[in-house]
């Protein structure tokens, strides 16, 4: 080899792969709170504030965004759970990663499973959560989550170069399908993201 060419196998050998562009997608963090209810293992929802601006009313994890000054994805999710459940972080244990997500639209969530002790000592902050409740880990375990497609359509900017690409403005532009998933639980409705999160965590405990 030149030297050219050990120097990029060397280069490259130093380093580990991640995702491409992640520096450029919103990176967020969520925990799956297990709690005991009557002696049963049940997972804890939030019901976002109708104050949000970005989604409000929709059934979520804990969690949100990871700032600059989050130390580690980790130290993000319990930062979360703890101001919008209004609880310590003496509460929260055994916090553990299972599988992160890159969704559409540029993100990537990293999800926790973690147990949270003192369920009574809840407060929710009423600007971002507008109520908690739980579900029986038994129950969802049984659930099938029904299934449906949302077709993405790609619709290229005005000024796209179409003379540079085979096919012209007569390109053939794939639909893609994706899958949004439906939980119910008496009146709840779980979907979205936090829908597909719990379906992955049940198949890898189930």
């Amino acid at each position: 080899m030149n030297k050219e060419i050990t120097t990029i196998v060397n280069t490259l050998a130093k380093r580990q792969p991640g995702i491409m562009g992640a520096d450029k997608y919103r990176q967020s963090a969520v925990l799956i709170p297990l709690v005991e209810v009557d002696g049963e293992t049940h997972i804890l929802f939030e019901v976002r504030s109708m104050l949000m601006r970005s989604q409000p009313g929709d059934i979520c994890f804990p969690g949100g965004r990871i700032d600059p000054d989050d130390q580690t994805a980790t130290y993000c999710a319990i930062r979360e759970t703890t101001e919008e459940l209004g609880i310590n972080e003496d509460s929260i244990s055994n916090v553990t990663p299972i599988d992160y997500v890159v969704a559409d639209m540029g993100r990537i969530i990293y999800p926790f499973v973690g147990t949270i002790t003192s369920i009574d000592e809840i407060s929710p902050n009423p600007a971002e959560v507008e109520e908690v409740f739980t579900v029986p880990l038994s129950y969802l375990k049984q659930y099938t989550p029904k299934s449906f497609k949302v077709n993405v359509h790609l619709t290229p900017e005005e000024n796209f170069p179409f003379d540079l690409i085979v096919g012209g403005e007569k390109y053939n532009w794939k639909t893609r399908p994706i899958e949004e998933l439906f939980y119910k639980y008496e009146d709840k409705v779980i979907w979205g993201l936090t829908a597909k999160i719990l379906r992955h965590f049940v198949s890898l405990i189930d």
